[in-house]
């Protein structure tokens, strides 16, 4: 049952993908976008990384899609006409290295994968929140708390330069 899921949802993610590479209407691509985050997010929960699915759906489906979609209806984007590309020979020639260049780098990457170790075992007793969050305030204390600090700071510097002069 759990391989019948994932091939449905890696047939729509890709199929999805597909559709937001090659449409035309920019309200389509993001459209077609947000459903690429949900099967994405579907396929984190799969691989029972829960955290990192409610990550892909609050973040990227919800927050930066929607800036997407805000910017398009915006600047009335769809109803611009792109042109049409008369060398359409580019497009073939990217389709055949999306799909060479993964067959082809299959084998090398596969020379990478580590073995199980007993520190992957007892990691699988915890929840990947608990990883996370032990990683995150442990070993990566001191970046964690710098990025928190320069996103303060261009937070203040974007409401400084976004604020009316009187």
């Amino acid at each position: 049952m759990e391989a019948l899921i994932f091939y449905v949802l890696a047939a729509i993610t890709v199929a999805s993908a597909f559709f937001v590479v090659f449409l035309r209407r920019p309200i389509h691509n993001v459209l077609f976008m947000i459903i690429v985050m949900i099967g994405l997010a579907g396929l984190f929960v799969l691989l029972q990384a829960e955290f990192v699915a409610m990550v892909q759906l609050v973040v990227y489906a919800g927050a930066v899609m929607v800036l997407f979609l805000f910017v398009i209806m915006l600047l009335n984007l769809d109803q611009v006409q792109l042109p049409v590309d008369p060398r359409a020979l580019r497009s073939w020639v990217g389709i055949a290295l999306a799909v060479l260049v993964p067959v082809l780098l299959i084998p090398i990457l596969k020379a990478f994968v580590p073995s199980a170790s007993p520190a992957a075992e007892k990691a699988l007793e915890m929840s990947n929140t608990q990883i996370i969050a032990r990683e995150l305030f442990t070993t990566y204390l001191l970046p964690f708390e710098i990025v928190s600090v320069l996103l303060l700071a261009a937070i203040i510097g974007t409401v400084i330069l976004a604020k009316k002069r009187s």
